[in-house]
Formats: C-alpha cells, sequence, structure tokens
C-alpha cells in the first residue's frame, strides 16, 4: 500500500512523507511534484496563492508558476510591466481583459500571449476556484521585426502536427509556429503509448515542462525519472533529454522553450 492510500486522522502526517520524494534539483534540470511546492503570495494578486515552478533563482532564463485562484480571486488591479506572458487555464474559468476590450472568457485550454507592455486583467468566473498556469520571460526585440501582437484563443482551436513522422506523435503550436517576431514557442507535444523522441536531444534552448495528461519516463542528464500529469520540469541548455511514454493512454506536455534568436556573449 502507498502511504497516500492511507487514511490519517486531522493534523497527521502519512507515514513516508520524509522517506520518499520525487523532487530533484541539480545543475541543468529540475523535477518538481506538486505535492513539494511551497505557496507564494504577491501584492498584484489576491485571493491567489502562486506556486513558483521556475526562476532566475534557479538557473532559468524565465519564470514559471501556477496561479491557484479562489473565487473571486485574480488580479488586484489591471497592470503592465517590461515581460511578455503566457496563461494557460488548467481548471475553472476566467475573465481575461486586455487594455481596455472587453473581457474575454477563458475555460480549461484556454489561453493567451500578451506581449510586454500589454496592460491585463485576470479573475476568476463565478463562485468557482481556477488554476491557471503563468510563464513571463523578458522579450528579447530583433531589429527588421515588430513586437507581436496579444493572442487569445483555445487548444480546441489547434491543428495537431506531426514534424518529422515518427507515428504516435503531434504537436500543438500555441504561438504561430516560424514566426520570427516571437522569440519563444509554447507547444503541446502528445504521445501515444509506444512512442518516443527518436533520439536523445541535446541542444541549445531551455524548457519549461508542464505535464498534461499521462505519465512516463524522462531521461534528464544520465537519470530516469518517472513523471505524470501535474508535475513540472525545467531543463537548461544542453541538458541530454528523452521522453518515453507509459501507462494505458497518451501522455502530453506543454513545453515551453527560446528560439529564433542568436546568442549573447
Amino acid at each position: 500500500m502507498h502511504p497516500q492510500h492511507l487514511t490519517m486522522p486531522p493534523g497527521h502526517i502519512r507515514p513516508g512523507a520524509f522517506g520518499h520524494n520525487r523532487g530533484v534539483v541539480k545543475g541543468n534540470y529540475a523535477i518538481m511534484p506538486p505535492e513539494g511546492v511551497m505557496d507564494s503570495y504577491l501584492p498584484t494578486y489576491e485571493r491567489t496563492v502562486v506556486r513558483f515552478l521556475a526562476a532566475p533563482a534557479l538557473g532559468a532564463k524565465f519564470a514559471q508558476a501556477i496561479l491557484e485562484m479562489a473565487a473571486g480571486g485574480g488580479t488586484r488591479n489591471a497592470f503592465a510591466d517590461a515581460v511578455q506572458r503566457v496563461f494557460y487555464v488548467l481548471e475553472g474559468r476566467v475573465t481575461l481583459q486586455i487594455e481596455d476590450q472587453a473581457p474575454v472568457e477563458l475555460g480549461p485550454d484556454g489561453y493567451c500571449y500578451l506581449p510586454p507592455q500589454t496592460r491585463f486583467a485576470l479573475r476568476t468566473l463565478g463562485e468557482a476556484p481556477a488554476r491557471v498556469l503563468g510563464l513571463k520571460k523578458p522579450y528579447r526585440a530583433v531589429e527588421g521585426y515588430d513586437v507581436p501582437e496579444a493572442i487569445v484563443s483555445s487548444r480546441s482551436a489547434l491543428e495537431k502536427v506531426n514534424h518529422n513522422g515518427t507515428e504516435g506523435r503531434t504537436w500543438e503550436h500555441l504561438l504561430p509556429y516560424g514566426d520570427f517576431r516571437f522569440d519563444i514557442e509554447m507547444n503541446i507535444l502528445s504521445f501515444a503509448p509506444g512512442s518516443h523522441f527518436p533520439d536523445v536531444e541535446t541542444h541549445i534552448m531551455e524548457h519549461g515542462l508542464y505535464m498534461l495528461e499521462g505519465q512516463g519516463m524522462y531521461l534528464l542528464g544520465s537519470d530516469w525519472h518517472e513523471t505524470w500529469a501535474g508535475d513540472f520540469i525545467w531543463m537548461g541548455p544542453y541538458c541530454p533529454q528523452l521522453f518515453y511514454p507509459t501507462g494505458w493512454s497518451r501522455s502530453a506536455y506543454l513545453l515551453y522553450k527560446d528560439v529564433n534568436r542568436d546568442v549573447e556573449f
């Protein structure tokens, strides 16, 4: 029996709480299971628990967090700052207002991209809580290309494509694929049981990976780690990586990476 299956009296910690931990933090990767990510609170949000998954303090050049918004929670007031942002709704429903436009409703798998200096407000809708995955990163402008416009959409509107012909794999691009105005990609990668990467990848891009569905084994560096829905992985540049889905159903994760820009010295 796993300790999580035991019923304990209020205030009692289940056996094994100090003997089992899937969380790993190394020099060029980290695994964050949800049970170990502590709560933070920000003055720009009310009735909202922020659980930071990646940040510069970890070694990342972006920040990613889960926003757990209670009913009536969200941004205290509309605000703008110098970073670009992506929000992806995991559970519940929210309203998003961009600049002076009419608010729009986003349900599960709804998302938005906000360029830097975009004033926005994000609030729960109705009397139910919501969970939203948020990412922010400084934007690297490049000569000859304008800053992208805001995007509001849903996973249901995305095309499933297969870039390399390997059976059982698909990509869903949240942002326009191959558009050099963007210095990031946000993609949903899906794997049928038995499919996997054709090679161990080792490349310059860093990743923020949130498991949306299913489970699998992830090779990070020289170590294999079991992952499943709700886990987060940060992969630094040049971290060897490979995913192999396990279980009976498809696995899918939402993947951030930095793209379309030359190296900085």
